[in-house]
């Protein structure tokens, strides 16, 4: 609001102490793959050294979520894992007939959740790599997750070279379906452009940066640092839209229009070209308010019906928060409300 106080009152979180980092939940989305390797390689020669260390560690938890899709090189085996963490399907009775990625996500909810409960990872950040012209993008499901916010909003002020954007995706049903949804907090990082199958340097080293300042941030935030709070640009889903089809054989009949390819985040005005006919017809946006859209001509999304999304932008306000203390944390597991500081 206008009439806004700025001597807010400063919200507390209990410490993020276990975070899991993961890649290849898609098995042909290689950068997370590759790094997550090479976050495993580089474990094993800080294990040695940690003895000497006393100051209590995050423990970063790396996982590779996919592995029989990793060695297919393909996006999964039988179904999409990243939409297998619903409560019906994590909590419904196996069977033989199963598909690979419902085995899978019940495995993986054993050792990062139970999701939805006091033993779930504190932070969940899963590694995903798209084809559209997205840069570095976090995905989230809420605009009220502060610690996310916070995060995200870190990482923006480090991203020298490229505009960080956060998304915020719109569930159809109440519930969130994700691998990161599993964690008391969480998110998807998701970069490009990079083809599937393919591992770019650039793209690469930016998610390498980008998961650097994830768990810089959370040592920040563990270490007591106040973070101000303040106005985050985020972009909320509105819809999607598939291409045009045809009625009786259900094929596409259009490609995104050039003028549109590679534009995600640019806004997108009514009658803007949207799609190109392959007879060569222009096919205009005809939304009655300008939108921002983004997974322009993702590859992975063909199958799902999406040619795009379309997301509008507005600026979320968020509290200053910190650390809670070991004291309020305490007393809070006690079942006392802390009382209020002065």
């Amino acid at each position: 609001g206008k009439g806004w106080k700025r001597e807010e009152k400063v919200m507390c979180f209990p410490r993020l102490s276990r975070v899991a980092v993961c890649g290849g939940t898609h098995g042909n989305e290689l950068s997370g793959v590759y790094l997550v390797r090479e976050l495993l390689k580089a474990e094993k020669k800080v294990k040695k050294k940690k003895e000497e260390e006393d100051e209590e560690p995050v423990s970063v938890q790396l996982v590779l979520s996919n592995p029989r899709a990793m060695q297919q090189c393909r996006r999964y085996v039988d179904t999409d894992l990243n939409r297998c963490f619903t409560h019906a399907a994590l909590n419904g009775s196996p069977s033989d007939s199963d598909p690979y990625e419902m085995i899978r996500s019940r495995e993986l909810n054993a050792m990062l959740g139970p999701k939805g409960s006091p033993k779930a990872m504190d932070l969940v950040c899963d590694l995903h790599n798209t084809t559209a012209n997205m840069g570095l993008c976090f995905i989230a499901y809420s605009d009220s997750d502060w610690v996310c916010l916070h995060l995200f909003r870190h990482l923006q002020a480090r991203q020298y070279t490229q505009q960080a954007n956060l998304l915020r995706v719109h569930l159809d049903t109440n519930e969130s379906y994700s691998l990161d949804s599993v964690g008391k907090h969480g998110f998807a990082m998701e970069i490009g452009p990079q083809p599937h199958g393919v591992v770019r340097s650039n793209i690469y080293t930016a998610m390498k940066v980008g998961v650097q300042h994830v768990l810089e941030w959370v040592h920040f935030f563990n270490s007591g640092t106040v973070f101000e709070g303040g106005l985050v640009e985020v972009f909320t889903m509105v819809k999607h839209i598939d291409y045009p089809r045809d009625k009786e054989t259900h094929n596409i009949t259009a490609a995104i229009h050039p003028q549109l390819q590679d534009r995600d985040f640019c806004l997108l005005r009514p009658e803007d070209a949207l799609f190109q006919t392959f007879s060569g017809e222009t096919l205009r946006y005809k939304g009655k308010e300008p939108l921002y859209p983004f997974f322009v001509n993702e590859c992975a999304y063909y199958e799902k019906g999406i040619a795009l999304s379309l997301a509008r932008k507005r600026q979320v306000m968020i509290p200053s928060i910190r650390v809670q203390t070991e004291q309020e944390q305490q007393a809070n597991e006690r079942g006392f409300k802390s009382e209020e500081e002065e």
